[in-house]
């Protein structure tokens, strides 16, 4: 599928503001002071400001970064799927036109972990570590059964027609995740959530998960920078197609290897293994371990960053 909207009817955003990059708007809001500057990449479906809270847990240590990608969210539309390239070369160019310095940590959720893989791709020496949110893998196909391939997984994404008729649940499910949300942030959030063209954006960037995988693997490994891996291996009773206890099992414990493999190819990576959370509650249920998370890799970055 295809996002094409060019509909110019966006809702304003409750905070932040808009960062121009060729000719098009992009929605950034930024807490805090110091660095490294830590920058959340959202996943699919979600955006910038619904890691507010994390954002403002990192907010008392250092800059703090949360942002819509081009055709998502706030920011003004852009055909969708685009490539894993011409999402991390926008975040660079939306980071020096705010005069964010890098090396940058990149905390990055589900979706969110293609664009970061990209950019330590590209723009090595910009990155000074990672922070795996439950986040996409290149080499998902090589640790998850045949029945949760990415393939399969693109099959099986509901459609808008289904989203449609999903409205009400995720109209609930929405409310109860942004509960602790300031109500001037919740209240707007949850009203721009309701919008066509927000629903339709999410289900255009999980149309090009393969495509993202071989993009990734054209390209070299993450480089050698301090990494902690949050995996998620909790089972979400609420998800709208369960699957069989045997592939829920092959994938936890797939989740699992994937990530020690991620942080394996490291000299200074981590993985944490979360069993009281589910992968789109993560930064809601968990702030707390994302927090400490993104605080640990700072802190092993130190030396590097500040060697004379």
């Amino acid at each position: 599928m295809t996002n094409n909207s060019t509909s110019t009817a966006r809702p304003a955003p409750p905070v932040g503001g808009f960062q121009e990059i060729d000719g098009r708007r992009l929605f950034v809001h930024r807490s805090g002071s110091g660095g490294p500057a830590v920058v959340f990449l959202p996943g699919a479906s979600a955006v910038g400001l619904d890691y507010f809270g994390v954002q403002q847990g990192v907010a008392r240590f250092t800059t703090a970064v949360v942002y819509d990608r081009g055709g998502t969210g706030y920011s003004d539309p852009l055909p969708l799927p685009r490539t894993a390239a011409e999402v991390a070369a926008e975040l660079r160019e939306l980071l020096r036109a705010q005069g964010i310095a890098g090396p940058y940590v990149l905390a990055a959720h589900s979706l969110g972990g293609a664009y970061a893989h990209r950019f330590a791709q590209l723009f090595p020496d910009d990155v000074a570590g990672l922070v795996w949110l439950d986040a996409f893998h290149r080499d998902w196909d090589d640790f998850m059964p045949p029945a949760a391939s990415l393939a399969a997984a693109e099959r099986m994404a509901p459609d808008v027609a289904q989203l449609e008729q999903m409205r009400p649940a995720l109209r609930e499910m929405r409310a109860e995740l942004l509960a602790n949300h300031p109500e001037h942030l919740r209240q707007p959030l949850l009203e721009a959530k309701e919008s066509d063209a927000w629903l339709r954006s999410g289900v255009a960037e999980r149309s090009g998960l393969a495509g993202l995988a071989a993009e990734l693997k054209a390209g070299p490994d993450i480089p050698d920078v301090p990494v902690v891996a949050l995996t998620v291996v909790g089972d979400d009773p609420a998800q709208q197609a369960p699957v069989p206890e045997r592939t829920a099992r092959e994938m936890r414990e797939g989740r699992t290897r994937m990530d020690a493999a991620l942080v394996g190819a490291v000299s200074r990576g981590e993985q944490r293994v979360l069993a009281d959370t589910f992968h789109h509650r993560l930064c809601f249920d968990r702030p707390d371990a994302v927090i400490q998370a993104v605080r640990d890799v700072i802190d092993r970055a130190a030396p590097a960053l500040y060697r004379p």
